[in-house]
């Protein structure tokens, strides 16, 4: 019996959630996640022979791509024909990376059945095949952790809400999201003023101080203690706007303070929620760069103008 032949699944044929996995090794995690679910593993591909695979093996509703140690001329080619795979047929599509493939990655991979997991735990693993999947099995090892990383998840969709509720409000925008709506209700009764008609000019400096005064507290706390991403992600973005300079992904997720896997969730949140924009870089397919939205930019502005007006800093 070859390698290949070795991932052949022998889960009973109750088990209707078919996933395959591409990948250039072995990949004993991904094998190992899809395990601790009720996934039926259709085997593993190469690269090279993935987008034909995909078309050849029936219905697929997880597809698990993982990157690392993949040449980039592959993953170029191969990306953007797995990634329409998966749109066209409503496939899941979890891709794993190295931190220096962010960029590549990101710039082939979007859209919101899309989850990038860099250097991801098994439960990271478990929890982001999940969303297409019945409830994981409960004989194995792995439940808690899943649940916890599920809760995670459930909590960043809400936290993520929340924040472009906010914006919404502070740009003068009305929102007909439900998600956002209900956060919304839970809210309170408090409403903001309304945005002067001219508010003071914020200077890229005023942005960028702001965001070294937030580093140099993470070297006096556990930055564990601090963690807020979107609003490091809205402060970097609103800086590089202002100084009209772009930003990859990658040096988001640097920006952004957190785990890049976590970073990369924030960011593909943020996108579905209207507040950032993903722009493909015409000379070059391996990179993608991300910016403010223009309500986002412009709640932005008004927020960060009315502290200066107030004589306040920005936190």
């Amino acid at each position: 019996m070859d390698g290949r032949d070795a991932w052949e699944t022998t889960r009973p044929p109750t088990a209707t959630i078919a996933a395959l996995v591409i990948a250039d090794h072995e990949a004993p995690d991904a094998a190992a996640a899809i395990g601790a679910t009720t996934a039926r593993l259709l085997g593993r591909v190469d690269w090279a022979e993935a987008p034909a695979q995909l078309e050849a093996r029936g219905p697929i509703h997880l597809i698990v791509a993982d990157c690392e140690g993949t040449d980039d001329a592959a993953l170029v080619n191969a990306l953007p024909r797995i990634n329409q795979f998966a749109r066209d047929n409503d496939a899941r599509l979890v891709a794993t990376l190295a931190s220096t493939q962010v960029d590549l990655v990101a710039a082939n991979l979007f859209g919101p059945n899309v989850e990038l997991l860099c250097a991801p735990s098994l439960a990271e693993r478990v929890a982001a095949y999940a969303p297409s999947l019945s409830p994981p099995r409960r004989d194995r090892l792995f439940d808690t952790a899943c649940e916890v990383e599920t809760v995670r998840l459930r909590r960043l969709n809400e936290e993520i809400a929340r924040i472009a509720e906010t914006l919404a409000r502070l740009s003068g925008l009305e929102t007909t999201n439900p998600a956002r709506s209900r956060v919304a209700d839970r809210g309170g009764t408090y409403t903001p003023q309304p945005p002067a008609n001219d508010p003071p000019a914020i200077s890229p400096r005023d942005v960028r101080g702001a965001i070294r005064a937030r580093r140099l507290r993470d070297q006096y706390f556990d930055m564990g203690l601090f963690e807020d991403p979107a609003w490091d992600i809205l402060l970097d973005l609103f800086a590089a706007e202002l100084e009209r300079v772009q930003v990859s992904v990658s040096s988001l997720c640097i920006a952004a303070a957190v785990a890049p896997t976590t970073a990369l969730r924030w960011i593909a949140k943020m996108t579905e929620a209207g507040l950032l924009t993903r722009v493909p870089d015409p000379f070059d397919r391996r990179r993608a760069f991300m910016e403010l939205a223009p309500p986002a930019s412009e709640a932005m502005r008004g927020y960060l103008g009315g502290l200066k007006r107030a004589g306040l800093a920005i936190l």
